[in-house]
């Protein structure tokens, strides 16, 4: 190449691999993806390093594990490469915009390396700076006296939450003119907006990374997506409701599902209205003759649960292949189409193959490795891959989350291994006679699967002890830079955690 190519890197908060079109979903959610993969790279197992959100962007923008610098340690170290550092070096125009995501902010370190780097943070302000859900006010308190003195009488609290639940929902709600009213998130259109803005300047090489929150929870698709979807219409009223029933924490999953078909309805609208707007930023780049030679990757960093495990939204538990698995897309001009490759690609992997298909030179310090060659040549590459997570870690930002038992899932092309180290406990899963990891195997089935995988994850969990110092001393000491110059100290820090249910009141105080 005459020079290296730009990178256009585009991430999507909670895509699921089963809900976009060039992997086999049914609905229409990603129709402009599905023209673009015919001309792309699609890997069907893709594989995030580390899930939710703050697991599994070190190894997307640095190639490394997320517990690799220690458990306690969130985010980016500022003694490690980045792509935003590596290729701001190498002489790339770099900016980010990332849709409001806390986790994705200065404080963890994902500004390195960018010169125009936008959270969309004041959306999350906007939130957190409202009414204190937990103020002493008269009703407030004789509501949690109340249902309190009920969750003694059996079937009596129950009955008062409904009631409390409806009443909060039809009466005590204040109106919602617009749907626009109930995301805690700016929408795709703004962030590519911002994006579209930057590039209208922008001199070649560069290298610009979008984060899109839409199919996160709340799900609020706009109307329009909706209709795109061809399903049913949907009040900003009744947005609200799904998505209030949806987060509420005292009905079992026999109970929730009378509304999965809408929740999902919601969801997939989202996604498609990210389509749209990937579509619209395709666009701009042609317009602006910047498409030609520019290397586009959409991914995500995790996907999300719909009950099928009992389970809601991307809580850092058991890792099932609805949390795991996500769509990976990647577009290379001058390429020619290849056949998806069979082997499973780590999001480990990302980082040094964007930079090899690029032409970069690739720091030794990732973790990760350039898989381009293979994937250029059509060839395979090692199938095992690791995930890993802390348990239980659902708002890193009390540091004490930060600090239980660590989940790890080693997988390959058939067989899942699942390591619970709070309860000592592993499970095995066939990922071809059981796809819906409904049924673990006997320990004394599959026994060369299962200690094949052991060992894989005895030679990781080994290589995590040898940790780099400077870049474990600098993660720490920039968050409490960060947050020192925010006024509050980080253990004491308070938002609404997205990992953790949605941004959305659903019971008055």
């Amino acid at each position: 190449m005459s020079q290296p190519r730009s990178i256009l890197l585009i991430t999507v908060d909670c895509l699921r691999a089963d809900h976009v079109g060039f992997l086999g979903y049914d609905q229409p959610t990603t129709p402009f993806l599905d023209a673009l993969a015919k001309q792309s790279v699609v890997f069907p197992t893709a594989i995030v390093a580390g899930a939710p959100t703050y697991f599994s962007f070190p190894a997307i923008m640095a190639g490394r594990y997320p517990l690799s610098l220690g458990r306690d340690v969130i985010g980016l170290s500022p003694n490690e490469p980045t792509l935003g550092t590596v290729l701001n070096e190498c002489g790339y125009a770099t900016a980010a915009f990332v849709a409001g995501n806390p986790y994705l902010s200065r404080r963890f370190g994902y500004h390195a390396g960018f010169g125009v780097f936008r959270d969309f943070l004041e959306f999350q302000a906007k939130r957190v700076s409202g009414p204190n859900p937990r103020s002493p006010r008269l009703r407030g308190r004789l509501n949690r006296e109340l249902k309190a003195l009920l969750r003694k009488l059996g079937p009596l609290g129950s009955v008062y939450n409904e009631l409390y639940f409806q009443y909060c929902q039809r009466v005590a709600s204040p109106h919602v003119a617009s749907v626009d009213g109930l995301r805690p998130f700016p929408s795709a259109d703004r962030v590519v907006d911002s994006a579209a803005q930057w590039l209208t300047g922008v001199a070649k090489p560069f290298f610009l990374w979008l984060h899109l929150m839409d199919p996160h929870a709340p799900y609020c698709p706009p109307a329009e997506a909706l209709d795109w979807m061809d399903g049913e219409a949907y009040a900003p009223s009744r947005i609200r409701y799904l998505n209030s029933y949806w987060n509420r924490g005292d009905l079992r999953p026999r109970h929730l599902s009378r509304h999965t078909h809408e929740i999902v309805a919601l969801y997939d609208a989202s996604i498609r209205w990210v389509d749209a707007q990937i579509a619209r930023l395709v666009g701009i780049l042609r317009n602006l003759d910047l498409f030609g030679d520019c290397l586009l990757a959409l991914t995500a960093d995790h996907g999300e649960q719909f009950l099928e495990h009992g389970r809601r939204y991307h809580p850092p538990s058991s890792l099932p292949e609805e949390v795991v698995r996500v769509p990976l897309l990647l577009h290379v001009p001058g390429t020619a189409p290849r056949p998806s490759p069979d082997s499973p690609f780590s999001l480990l992997h990302l980082a040094p193959t964007l930079l090899g298909a690029a032409g970069v030179a690739i720091p030794p310090a990732f973790e990760g490795r350039n898989l381009w060659p293979q994937i250029s040549q059509g060839s395979s590459w090692e199938d095992t891959v690791v995930t890993e997570t802390i348990a239980g870690c659902t708002n890193p930002f009390r540091h004490e989350d930060r600090l239980g038992p660590r989940t790890l899932v080693v997988r390959d092309r058939r067989y899942k291994l699942i390591l619970d180290f709070g309860c000592y406990r592993d499970r095995l899963f066939d990922l071809v006679a059981d796809p819906g990891e409904r049924r673990p195997l006997p320990e004394d089935i599959e026994r060369p699967a299962r200690r094949r995988l052991l060992e894989w994850a005895r030679v990781h969990l080994q290589k995590s002890k040898s940790q780099t110092a400077e870049a474990r001393i600098g993660a720490r000491l920039q968050e409490f830079r960060q947050v020192w110059l925010a006024g509050s100290h980080p253990d004491q820090t308070e938002v609404a955690s997205p990992e953790n249910g949605v941004l959305l009141d659903v019971t008055a105080s």
